[in-house]
């Protein structure tokens, strides 16, 4: 079952870049669908996170921030 992730992030963040790239081979694979939100668009998320991102949500929880944490994502989808 696909998995559907949001990633919070800005145009033109290497940090935002280098995480979605990092999600690239769990999307290609079908194991995740990523939902990618610009928080400059949105006032709420913006006043919220500010400066603080990317950041990686499962449902509501925040997965991580700034850099991929790679064991907390596997173990979230792994207790889907």
């Amino acid at each position: 079952m696909t998995q559907v992730l949001t990633l919070l992030g800005r145009r033109d963040c290497p940090l935002c870049e280098e995480m979605q790239h990092g999600l690239a081979d769990l999307v290609a694979s079908g194991r995740i669908a990523l939902r990618v939100i610009d928080v400059d668009e949105d006032p709420v998320l913006l006043a919220r996170h500010g400066l603080d991102v990317p950041v990686l949500m499962c449902a509501a929880r925040v997965l991580c921030m700034h850099r991929l944490d790679r064991e907390a994502l596997l173990a979230c989808l792994n207790s889907q």
